[in-house]
């Protein structure tokens, strides 16, 4: 297992020699009776050189490209094919030697993520150069579909359907789009005819096909009676993702006829950026069929370092969970691969947004002709190969290299600015900009993120401040300073991305280590560590407001660890995430309007302390957890400022509701509530966050007798008439390695099997902070988890991924709660 231990170094030299792929096949039909014979590759990962019978057909240099080569006359009946791979690592390195005009940084990544040099030279995954999140794995090799096609007459390439509204006539439209190879000489005219049985939609025209690359577009314009019935695609927790099948049949002259089936969805999409009264700077903010939404969700990396291990089922588990946890959007980040095509099906059928980066991160790019004619096809072809996805909302030109320019994050002279302002522009606005405009009139498009949008398009495409919280979107990291303090985060208009690490459970890290690598200082925690102090970050925030774990025993001592950082991570995501959330409606001093919280990161790419929340293999850390209430359609919120506790009702329904807040304070040393507080008639508007309750703690510790800021803690919720209920929601008062009463506590649960989930019946001898429930490797994940137990018992369901059993649970079950911690 190339993740084994210290491997990621061990196989470095799999990536410094070149590699060739070769086989004999036999042509499975009559090569005479075809016009035109191709050898397609979908992707070739990276640079290599394509030979059949021992005749080069031509060369690869983008991973990220797909690649035709005519065979019409060099292909037999028996025949041999070569892939010469070129390593990617000493190709890099050569173009970087070659480019002798100016640097084009960074040259090399930090040390501490151990990886290669010149990731920005080649077209290929940015981060299998390694990242501060993953190894250095600069694979090469075959990584998607390889085949032959033979026709006459025309071949269809690309086929696509984006919707538009037309608000005049108050009708749906679709423009469809197909691109042909057509191999005669002369124009080919035909019928099309377009079918959408459910809309009562049928239409039938008459086009030619140029020789060449023909393409065809078509307007359909729904059936008027219809148009008003049609239901929209939505975002997840905003209504359903209808699809409508659609037939295509084209009946050409030349004889044969092509179907194509596929779905129509409709949905419109804008990105709004407006003056806001009472506010400098413009709002960021993504209307949806003409609603707002609030953008909840997280950042996507790529799932394996080994691509051909993503699969289906591994896609579907992961988007699975980030809809299961209440999440509306992914980024698939720039520093990755644009995913494959089940990924955004998926996307399409659980209502999952994608902002969607193209494969540029932190990082200044060459932009000599070479370069740019190869990232002129990467951007068409992905562009039309992903157009018609509902799900897709938005593209972006990079990750963070507005931002790096700005910040000068690469010491560059002011002097020689101008020569990477220049190239800045070239890449992202006058070649991948325009193809995007030309080839999907349907979605926004921004340069980079953070941004500032208009504003930075106003400055020349690169602002002075890509961080403004006035503009854009921010990206935003504090390790030093304690999370648990909302006044660090900035209010800013769109969060795109924010984050803390923390360790993959023991299960996880255990598959990838032996005895004597379990512990936090060992080489091999170090080791997996890529973030330059990361392990020491983490250990400094839970320091904030937890023990350090002291046990003799050295692997109960790791496992604490591990559960500490798992919490705190949880713990502080939760806490700037809400602070994002309570921001919509207000403006304070010019800031406010807070329309998306994506955090850093949903995934793993391998197993190691990371920014995510979901584990390589798919289980849920606590932060994922976590996200599923701090993502709640319902949420109450509190914070303090001076003293005085606010808390706020967060909705993201599509009605007002008139519901009630219950707030109960809690000792920490007794089930028995102090004393609780309802407020009826509490109005929770539609899509807003209102502040619903406020009263300053002395008063409100003067009315619980005998609570103090450190033996007490405040929880509460929302509850309407039809069971309508918030989450529980809870607020710290203290620290809590200062809280007074906690006591050690027993946890036990009993398991039994119902239909095709398992119920857990956890009882405590007494009040439980964080009680987590973990099984092992058995797959599958709990209905809640980490949560504040303040009864006796609480009963929480498991959702198994495989087959398992009652027996293989309760051997596999632990329960932490923060007492065990010692």
């Amino acid at each position: 297992d190339p993740y084994y231990r210290f491997n990621d170094v061990m196989y470095r030299w799999i990536s410094l020699d070149n590699w060739t792929y070769s086989r004999t096949f036999k042509t499975p039909f009559d090569v005479r009776k075809w016009q035109k014979v191709n050898l397609v590759f979908e992707g070739v990962d990276t640079v290599a050189q394509i030979l059949i019978n021992n005749i080069t057909l031509g060369r690869t240099d983008n991973m990220f490209n797909r690649y035709s080569f005519d065979i019409t006359s060099v292909i037999k009946e028996v025949n041999f094919v070569e892939v010469h791979f070129l390593s990617a690592v000493s190709y890099a390195a050569e173009q970087s030697r070659c480019h002798k005009a100016y640097r084009i940084p960074p040259a090399c990544p930090p040390p501490v993520q151990k990886g290669e040099c010149h990731a920005n030279f080649i077209r290929k995954e940015q981060c299998s150069f390694s990242w501060d999140w993953g190894p250095s794995f600069p694979t090469q090799g075959i990584w998607k579909d390889v085949r032959i096609e033979a026709y006459n007459h025309y071949h269809l390439i690309y086929f696509s359907l984006t919707p538009f509204f037309v608000k005049s006539a108050q009708q749906w439209s679709l423009e469809i789009e197909s691109i042909f190879d057509v191999v005669s000489s002369k124009p080919i005219a035909g019928l099309v005819t377009v079918n959408i049985p459910k809309l009562q939609t049928q239409q039938t025209f008459s086009v030619k096909l140029q020789p060449g690359e023909g393409s065809i577009v078509l307007l359909v314009n729904i059936n008027k009676v219809r148009s008003s019935t049609v239901e929209a695609w939505w975002p997840n927790g905003h209504g359903k993702q209808t699809g409508y099948n659609m037939t295509t049949t084209f009946i050409m002259e030349a004889g044969y006829q092509i179907e194509k089936f596929s779905k129509a969805y409709f949905r419109t999409v804008e990105l709004v950026q407006e003056p806001i009264p009472g506010s400098p700077g413009l709002s960021f903010y993504f209307r949806i069929n003409g609603r707002p939404i609030f953008i909840k969700g997280s950042n996507w990396i790529p799932a394996d370092s080994f691509q051909d291990r993503v699969t289906y089922d591994t896609l579907w588990l992961l988007l699975k969970s980030a809809a299961d946890a209440n999440m509306n959007a992914l980024r698939v980040w720039g520093g990755g691969v644009y995913e494959q095509d089940e990924f955004y099906d998926i996307c399409d059928e659980l209502g999952i947004m994608i902002w969607q980066d193209f494969m540029f991160a932190c990082a200044l790019y060459p932009t000599d002709q070479n370069y740019l004619e190869s990232v002129r096809a990467e951007v068409s072809h992905q562009v039309r190969r992903l157009k018609s996805h509902p799900s897709i909302i938005l593209w972006s030109g990079n990750n963070e290299n507005e931002a790096a320019i700005a910040s000068n994050w690469f010491s560059i002279p002011y002097a020689d600015r101008e020569v990477y302002t220049k190239d800045y522009v070239m890449l992202y606005v006058k070649n991948i900009r325009e193809i995007v405009l030309t080839e999907d009139k349907s979605r926004p498009f921004i340069a980079s993120s953070p941004t500032n949008g208009l504003e930075s398009v106003k400055e020349g495409w690169l602002s002075q401040n890509p961080y403004d919280t006035h503009f854009g979107d921010t990206h935003f990291y504090d390790y030093s300073n304690d999370c648990w303090n909302w006044t660090v985060y900035p209010k800013t208009r769109f969060a795109s991305e924010y984050g803390f690490q923390s360790w993959p459970s023991f299960s996880t890290v255990e598959k990838v280590s032996s005895t004597e690598d379990w512990s936090y200082t060992s080489n091999f925690s170090l080791h997996r560590q890529h973030h330059e102090n990361g392990n020491d970050q983490m250990l400094q925030q839970i320091g904030h407001h937890f023990k350090l774990p002291q046990s003799t025993d050295p692997i109960k001592k790791f496992k604490d660890m591990i559960y500490l950082t798992q919490v705190m991570q949880a713990q502080c995501i939760k806490t700037e995430t809400e602070f994002y959330r309570f921001s919509q409606s207000e403006i304070i001093k010019g800031e406010g309007h807070t329309m998306g919280a994506l955090y850093w990161q949903l995934n793993d790419i391998w197993q190691a302390p990371s920014w995510a929340s979901l584990e390589y293999g798919g289980k849920w850390k606590l932060l994922h957890y976590f996200a599923q209430n701090f993502f709640a359609p319902l949420l109450p919120v509190a914070y303090e400022d001076k003293g005085v506790l606010y808390i706020y009702g967060v909705s993201d329904l599509h009605v007002d509701h008139n519901l009630t807040l219950r707030v109960v304070m809690h000792a920490w040393s007794s089930f028995e509530s102090v004393c609780t507080f309802t407020k009826d008639g509490v109005t929770v508007r539609a899509q807003s966050a209102v502040p619903i309750y406020k009263e300053s703690i002395n008063d409100f510790l003067g009315r619980c007798r005998n609570c103090t800021r450190k033996s007490c803690v405040i929880t509460f919720c929302l509850v309407g008439e039809d069971g309508l209920q918030s989450p529980t929601n809870h607020h710290f008062l203290s620290s809590l390695k200062d809280a007074v009463g906690l006591e050690k506590t027993q946890l036990s649960a009993s398991v039994s099997r119902q239909d095709d989930v398992y119920i857990f019946v956890l009882q405590t001898t007494a009040i439980a902070p964080f009680v987590s429930l973990d099984v092992g490797s058995i797959k599958g994940r709990f209905s809640d988890n980490g949560f504040l137990m303040t009864e006796k018992k609480k009963v929480v369901v498991f959702y198994p991924w495989e087959p398992t059993s009652v027996e293989e649970l309760e051997k596999s079950l632990t329960l932490t709660s923060l007492v065990d911690i010692v």
